[in-house]
């Protein structure tokens, strides 16, 4: 316990030594929270709107402006961060002590996916949203035996806050819900009549959930959803770290490679309801979309979900004292190297988002800016996993200059913030950025057929243009105006041609 003390006391860290944490996902998410928690005040955004409906996925969108009344919104929006992170550690740990009465394997397990792929990211309403989740589900088992009024008022709750939260996460509450009870039946400690009355009341609050917002707000996100199949066998080396491809595979490999060894000796075991749940999102995780409702990279999200429900469910059994050292070395080791990993992205990034936002006073307020990419590097960019958390750090311009950025997450569905009409022609929802190379393209009246709308008449449009990516050449000297260089970033004025 002592071990799992220190670790949990290190893996905290970083989101109290960052201002703003180094994830791709965050600066985005902190600009929105800046025009949540200034709606309705002077100084509210005047590109912005706020329209609320009955969404899933509003976890920070509700709980953060209200915490920005009694701080600033980059505190309130860290502190839900860091709450988010509790949430997973003390869930898995309550899970794991509902089903054994002790705290063994889970606790590790949170600490070693803390900073994986989908949590670096910076999927900051999935994470709460998952953490509530193995709250929902270590509650639901609690009371598995007990009066089925109160088994149903607490699923109701759940239900409830999980659909608010992250919908996704409600979903993997559902499933390993419905999974242990299919597991009861199998190994006949209930008859079919109960078991389907039990899954009945399982499912009755998220379809009556379901029924009012396909009334009320319509659907969940875009309509799109793609597979791209082919990534499906290599997220798994990719799943323990999103800043390092190498890290991440040696310890995912290393991980695999001992629980392997581990299942093959008979030193864990997997009791019957893990294994039933073990399958089940397995074949969710084969079967689900990787965009689902237009929202990236959701097969992924099953990775941390299932790592931190099964160890409830297993048992490991060392032989001696040396094993167990063994054991503790290498889970200690695989947390201690994401965690490197993790600070030796996440400090440099202080210097590189301060620089940042000082360049913001160099933007005047209610300006429009436009982010382009200086290389082709894609999205994520696997080469340069470290250059990532820069992808959305213009967006803060929002917050810090009052300023429209038309790559703010606005998109329908998903955010309650909406880009006002004069300026909604202008805003990719989804958070896209285009090349540098077709703005020049554009410029020099050469737009290619399938350029974004948004982007046509780039140079009119806005005022104002960052470019990501290391110091390269001025491509439009007679356009563009340099106004400040870094390592990460150039700032352009774009002038107005008479």
């Amino acid at each position: 316990m002592i071990v799992l003390a220190m670790l949990a006391v290190v893996s905290f860290v970083p989101v109290l030594l960052t201002p703003i944490p180094a994830m791709v996902d965050y600066p985005n998410h902190l600009a929105r929270m800046s025009v949540l928690s200034q709606n309705g005040t002077a100084g509210a955004n005047p590109y912005y709107e706020v329209r609320w409906a009955f969404y899933p996925n509003l976890g920070m969108d509700l709980l953060v402006p209200q915490l920005a009344r009694l701080m600033s919104v980059e505190n309130a929006t860290r502190l839900f961060l860091l709450l988010s992170q509790v949430l997973i550690v003390t869930g898995a740990l309550l899970l794991e002590w509902v089903r054994k009465g002790r705290i063994h394997l889970a606790g590790f397990a949170a600490l070693a996916l803390l900073y994986c792929l989908p949590f670096s990211w910076g999927f900051v309403n999935f994470e709460f949203g998952l953490g509530l989740a193995l709250w929902g589900i270590a509650v639901y088992l609690m009371l598995a035996e007990g009066p089925w009024p109160l088994r149903f008022m607490a699923n109701l709750i759940f239900v409830a806050a999980l659909y608010v939260a992250h919908f996704f996460s409600l979903g993997i509450y559902g499933a390993t819900l419905g999974l242990f009870e299919l597991s009861r039946v199998r190994q006949g400690r209930v008859a079919y009549s109960v078991a389907a009355a039990r899954l009945g009341a399982l499912a009755l609050p998220a379809l009556a959930l379901l029924a009012i917002m396909h009334v009320t707000a319509g659907a969940i996100g875009s309509q799109g959803n793609d597979w791209f199949l082919a990534f499906k066998p290599v997220w798994p080396l990719r799943i323990m770290n999103g800043y390092n491809l190498t890290a991440a595979a040696v310890t995912g490999l290393t991980l695999m490679t001992a629980l392997l060894f581990a299942v093959r000796r008979g030193l864990l075991r997997l009791e019957p309801a893990g294994i039933w749940i073990a399958l089940g999102l397995a074949l969710l995780y084969v079967a689900i979309p990787s965009r689902l409702f237009g929202t990236s990279f959701a097969d992924l999200r099953v990775f941390p979900a299932a790592a931190l429900i099964l160890p409830a469910f297993c048992s490991l059994s060392l032989p001696s004292r040396a094993w167990r050292m063994a054991a503790l070395a290498a889970i200690g080791g695989i947390t201690l190297i994401n965690l490197a990993v993790v600070f030796t992205v996440w400090l440099p990034y202080r210097t590189d988002y301060a620089a940042i936002v000082e360049s913001f006073r160099k933007v005047e307020r209610g300006s429009r800016v436009l982010v382009s990419n200086a290389d082709e590097a894609g999205d994520p960019p696997f080469a340069d996993l470290t250059a990532y958390p820069m992808y959305y750090a213009p967006t803060l311009a929002v917050h810090y200059a009052n300023a429209f950025v038309p790559n703010l997450f606005t998109e329908a569905g998903k955010q309650p913030v909406r880009a006002v009409e004069a300026v909604r022609h202008l805003a990719t929802p989804d958070g896209g950025l285009v090349s540098s190379g077709l703005l020049t393209a554009i410029a020099a009246g050469h737009p290619p057929a399938d350029s974004p709308r948004f982007v046509r008449t780039w140079h009119r449009d806005f005022d104002y243009l960052y470019v990501l990516g290391p110091r390269a050449a001025n491509p439009l000297p007679d356009l563009l105006e340099l106004l400040e260089t870094s390592d990460r970033f150039v700032l352009y004025r774009i002038r107005r041609k008479s």
